[in-house]
């Protein structure tokens, strides 16, 4: 059996304004954005030459949905964005304007940072210790 995860979704509250912040702020590519009626869409955001893991871009859907935006895992850290250059990317992302909720540490599995995305969602900024 092959398998692999490909998409993770990540509740937003408006489209554009996701796009805008993975695009800039994180440098992923759009890879799809497809209208799907209703004013929904089908969009789909990647790190640059990663063809493993995307995440689902989907706009909440109601007030149960619009609740969890920000705070999909109850303030745990929620996705992990591993690099090959911890430092150029933590600069990066600070000069685009990315909040770092603490500064970085070095621990046994390698060197990390918390940060936010657009609406709360706690992320590690993660340098593997096997790539150090």
């Amino acid at each position: 059996m092959n398998q692999h995860l490909s998409l993770v979704t990540l509740v937003v509250a408006d489209y554009d304004e996701a796009i805008a912040f993975f695009t800039r702020a994180l440098n992923y590519e759009l890879c799809e954005d497809t209208p799907l009626g209703g004013g929904k869409r089908w969009v789909v955001v990647r790190p640059r030459g990663n063809f493993g893991s995307s995440l689902l871009l989907a706009r909440a859907d109601g007030p149960a949905q619009m609740a969890r935006i920000g705070d999909q895992t109850g303030g745990r850290v929620f996705l992990f964005l591993e690099t090959d250059d911890f430092e150029r990317d933590h600069a990066r992302m600070i000069a685009a304007g990315v909040r770092f909720v603490e500064a970085p540490r070095h621990e046994a599995h390698g060197v990390v940072a918390v940060f936010e995305d657009l609406y709360g969602n706690r992320w590690d900024l993660i340098q593997s210790a096997k790539r150090s």
